[in-house]
């Protein structure tokens, strides 16, 4: 796959540089169990064990570096993830290009979910008051830089929908608790969208590492202990056990899962 993935109408994430594979994963776990497995099913089993049993450390050993342009609005929520590093255009330095972000579609405020959207919300008028806004800012900004006042202040114009540009530093333990977040339904549209295009980026890189976040991280979940004890007081323990069973868990996952629910 390309190493640049177009992300909404104007932004992108590209792979500058990644150092680490599922074979790193492996290494760095082999430094603590020994020499263990050697073939890639045997590698895939290990993996899943360390991403099961929450053995994060060896997920550190692979790292990736990405430009990103995307809306000021995303990279704000985006800097929150603070086990990253990043550098980002600095509206200091340099003139800030006439590069806006126009959604697709509006989305309608969410009544339960106060932070949230939801569905369409159709009005032409929505379109026009953007571009108004858009156009007058940033023919602010042009006037103010030649009127002589410094770029730092000029700046302070410009809208959120203004696209930005920086690089993006992760390993991959914490890459994967971001993707966790960004990718989840109820995250803004917009970053999910670069999530998705980071997702397929790294699936390609460590497929190994992915099937396993996927399997227990993105697609599972964790229960409290009051849903546990619920559960527990449900299901039947070999029915359960037989269910497992026929999913193709072996022997071990099987002892595993029903630990988890009755010690």
């Amino acid at each position: 796959m390309s190493t640049e993935v177009p992300v909404l109408d104007q932004g992108f994430v590209r792979l500058v540089d990644a150092m680490g594979s599922d074979a790193a994963i492996v290494r760095a776990a082999r430094v603590s169990y020994g020499e263990g497995t050697k073939t890639v099913r045997e590698d895939a089993a290990l993996i899943d064990y360390l991403m099961r049993h929450r053995h994060t450390s060896p997920f550190e050993m692979v790292e990736f570096v990405f430009h990103v342009r995307a809306p000021i609005f995303v990279a704000r929520q985006w800097f929150r993830h603070r086990t990253a590093s990043y550098n980002e255009i600095s509206g200091r330095y340099s003139v800030l290009k006439e590069r806006f972000y126009r959604p697709a579609a509006w989305r309608s405020q969410d009544e339960v979910n106060k932070q949230g959207s939801k569905g369409a919300y159709e009005d032409p008028e929505a379109d026009r008051l953007l571009e108004e806004a858009y156009k007058k800012a940033y023919a602010a900004y042009q006037r103010l830089l030649e009127k002589g006042v410094a770029r730092e202040e000029a700046r302070i114009v410009l809208p959120l929908g203004l696209y930005t540009e920086f690089y993006f530093k992760q390993d991959l333990h914490n890459l994967f608790h971001f993707l966790k977040l960004r990718l989840a339904e109820d995250a803004q549209f917009e970053i999910q969208e670069y999530a998705k295009a980071i997702a397929a980026i790294v699936k390609e890189r460590v497929p190994l590492a992915w099937a396993a976040f996927e399997e227990h991280v993105l697609h599972g979940a964790n229960l409290s202990k009051t849903e546990l004890s619920a559960l527990a007081e449900l299901l039947d323990r070999e029915a359960y056990a037989e269910a497992l069973r026929a999913r193709g868990l072996k022997k071990s996952r099987v002892r595993e899962a029903l630990k988890k629910i009755w010690g």
